[in-house]
């Protein structure tokens, strides 16, 4: 999938992959933030606000989470974003944009296989660009199944980590 990003415009860390299981990356800095695209209500989402699993969003819905494991990755908002300094307005922007834009790509890409994609979460970082002389803003993760929620189009059968988490079994088929 980051091959396809990378010849649609998405910067990556990806550099090549050198075998099935080991592939080159960029070195980044990592912002200290998961960004999670929700397309169909489900989770932490219908948990927290009460709308039923299952519920298409009439625009996918972008949410922000300070990656500390400690404190259970909290959801914040852009303004604890800038407060705190952990990506500045317009890193964030573009941010926003590219995931938006990542969105648009992979739901093309699962729908031509007969696979919603519900939600996913990425992260980015930043990387020094001599020739441009300035930090460049990359995605710096894995597209997976362990990363996105993914649902057969005709059945709503998840086909994705809640196999494992919700123990609904057929996890190879899957």
């Amino acid at each position: 999938l980051l091959n396809s990003l990378s010849q649609c415009g998405i910067q990556t860390h990806l550099l090549k992959r050198l075998n099935m299981r080991e592939q080159l990356i960029k070195k980044a800095e990592i912002i200290p933030i998961e960004f999670i695209v929700r397309n169909i209500a489900t989770g932490s989402l219908s948990k927290r606000l009460g709308i039923a699993e299952g519920t298409v969003l009439n625009k996918p819905l972008l949410e922000y989470y300070l990656k500390n494991d400690e404190l259970g990755d909290p959801i914040i908002t852009k303004e604890h974003i800038y407060s705190f300094e952990w990506a500045a307005k317009k890193e964030i922007e573009i941010i926003d944009k590219m995931t938006l834009r990542i969105n648009d790509l992979l739901q093309g890409i699962f729908r031509a296989v007969g696979i919603k994609l519900v939600d996913f979460k990425i992260e980015y970082g930043r990387v020094w660009n001599n020739s441009k002389g300035v930090n460049e803003i990359i995605l710096a993760d894995e597209i997976s199944p362990d990363t996105c929620r993914l649902w057969d189009m005709k059945t709503d059968k998840k086909l994705d980590k809640d196999r494992f988490r919700k123990d609904l079994g057929n996890v190879i088929e899957a």
